[in-house]
């Protein structure tokens, strides 16, 4: 492994290099991943050796929702796993593991489980469109609208302007909330929705500003009267933005592609390989090693051994260079971490003194990374013109892209089939929960997410060809396979399009038809093939998008 060859100009000082290169920042973190069985049910945690030797483990597990960990199981420094025999077969269990090296400490999380079950319903979605381009985009949102109702949410749909104030859009999204607290769960920005900006943090040393803060849409109850620069409450709602205003690229275009892979991607009609791309500029930082946020999150997503290092250093080769390999081959996740500018990442592209990366390097070469989290100077300002963040969306495969590293994401959700909002929610919260050897700006009002909250990473070929035909009092589905080989499927019904769903089919059916027995008022129906899904976090049970087909009211 090499040292840095010379002091790297990052955030606005000088970041000499430590006792630790920068390709060594993944020992600041334990990367986890779960084998599981279930007779007898059994998890099995299994981590990468830390090189310099670890002193001693602690394994601690909770519940998806508690708000502190049991008690430590200790392990010795030469323990590479922990196999947890007191785990029933359809639950979920969250693992922290602390690990004492040699003058640092790694913390590593996974959200591991046996067979999870399938949720049927997802809650609500807030989906609020800027009217700019919302009559342009009338097939494509529509489109939208029917995959969210097909992965189990209920849409409630609101158009603003892009001039109306902050306040205006949050008090249609309280209305929402307070109409059904326990149902309302995700807020959609989608297009130029109005941005607030809020705090005065200096999170990168170039001054202190308000920053954009979207967590202000998913605070229902917290008085941010004062402009804070930290959540004055914990955020209720998943919040996600998709916005290209003020891009150096037709916004309507950059819009309508971003709707078209989104489907793209839910209904399975593009792979990418399970694999991770990591750059790593920023190196230890003395503690802080943001690209740690990378190390500890892709391992229990992505598996052990499937994360691919660019060079960073002054002399690499430009084909050995974060763009070059982030534009010629796919990932599942990417992380950069450089010398950051509004439009601009050093060491991580081939431009000029310090081989920047450029925003028109991502989009005009078409970086291939479908989820990616950045970290550098500005980068928390994704509003500024021609933002490189928000290019990370404007690829052909791109969805999302966050800020990792000040403070550090927590991601490890996303390995047992939560959506990406649900992480974003728990980064946004997290005070002392999930830690790193240094972990400032907690809490943040800069947290944000850019891309569609509800997207997850597993996704499944549904089924096709719906038909619902009425045979006397009773209606007949039938439909076309997943290409997947799937366990199953499951059969919903609503009274209309837009209703709550409800499960209809008693168990998992093996055959491609389904009957009805006396329905005779009119119905919508909805199938989605069902997957036993592994990953590298254990097994749970995926659905697919829905298919839909409708019959009218008997005699109607």
């Amino acid at each position: 492994m090499k040292r840095l060859g010379r002091p790297c100009f990052l955030l606005g000082f000088v970041v000499l290099a430590t006792a630790l290169p920068a390709d060594d920042t993944f020992v600041y973190a334990v990367q986890i991943s779960a084998n599981v069985q279930s007779s007898p049910p059994r998890i099995h945690l299994r981590w990468e050796p830390d090189p310099y030797g670890a002193r001693s483990y602690k394994v601690f597990r909770k519940g998806r929702s508690a708000a502190s960990w049991g008690a430590a199981t200790m392990l010795p420094g030469n323990a590479a796993g922990y196999t947890d025999a007191n785990v029933t077969i359809g639950g979920n269990y969250e693992y922290q593991v602390v690990k004492a090296g040699p003058g640092y400490t790694g913390y590593g999380y996974i959200y591991a489980g046996i067979n999870a079950p399938p949720p049927d319903s997802r809650g609500k979605l807030i989906l609020i469109v800027a009217t700019t381009h919302a009559p342009a985009l009338a097939p494509e949102l529509a489109r939208l609208k029917s995959d969210l109702i097909g992965d189990g949410w209920q849409v409630i749909r609101h158009d603003v302007s892009p001039t109306d104030s902050p306040a205006q859009v949050k008090r249609l999204i309280v209305a929402d909330y307070n109409a059904d607290p326990a149902r309302v769960r995700t807020v959609f920005l989608f297009g130029h929705v109005p941005i607030r900006r809020s705090g005065t943090l200096e999170y990168d040393g170039h001054g202190a500003r308000p920053m954009p803060a979207d967590a202000f849409y998913g605070d229902v109850n917290g008085n941010w009267s004062a402009n804070p620069s930290y959540l004055p409450s914990n955020v209720e709602l998943m919040v996600g933005r998709v916005d290209f205003f003020d891009m150096a690229y037709p916004e309507l275009d950059l819009l309508r592609i971003y709707l078209n892979k989104d489907h793209a991607w839910r209904h399975k009609l593009f792979t990418v390989p399970r694999r991770a791309l990591m750059g790593n500029r920023a190196g230890d930082e003395g503690g802080l090693a943001s690209a740690a946020s990378g190390y500890r999150n892709f391992t229990p997503l992505v598996g052990p051994g499937a994360i691919v290092e660019a060079n960073v250093q002054d002399e690499a080769p430009p084909e050995q260079r974060w763009i070059s390999l982030l534009t010629g081959a796919q990932y599942l996740w990417a992380y950069g971490s450089g010398g950051g500018g509004a439009t601009s990442m050093s060491q991580l592209g081939t431009h000029g003194l310090y081989n920047d990366v450029w925003t028109s390097d991502i989009v005009e070469q078409d970086a291939q990374a479908v989820f990616s989290m950045l970290y550098g100077s500005h980068l928390g300002e994704w509003d500024l013109p021609d933002n490189i963040m928000r290019a990370m969306l404007a690829s052909s495969i791109g969805l999302t892209a966050s800020m990792g590293g000040k403070p550090h994401w927590f991601l490890h959700h996303m390995g047992l089939g939560e959506p990406i909002g649900f992480s974003a929610r728990v980064t946004m919260n997290n005070s002392t929960l999930y830690k790193s050897q240094q972990n400032p700006f907690r809490r943040g009002v800069h947290i944000s997410l850019l891309g569609d909250p509800t997207l997850r990473l597993d996704m499944i070929a549904p089924a096709a060809n719906l038909s619902a035909l009425r045979s006397g009092r009773n209606v007949v589905l039938a439909w076309s396979p997943s290409s997947d080989p799937v366990a199953g499927y499951h059969v919903y019904r609503a009274n209309t399009p837009a209703s709550p769903y409800t499960r209809i089919s008693p168990r998992l059916l093996t055959t491609t038809k389904f009957t009805d027995v006396g329905r005779t008022q009119a119905a919508t129906y909805m199938v989605r093939a069902i997957k036993l899904q592994n990953t590298p976090s254990g097994t749970y049970w995926n659905p697919s998008q829905g298919v839909f087909a409708s019959v009218n009211r008997l005699g109607g």
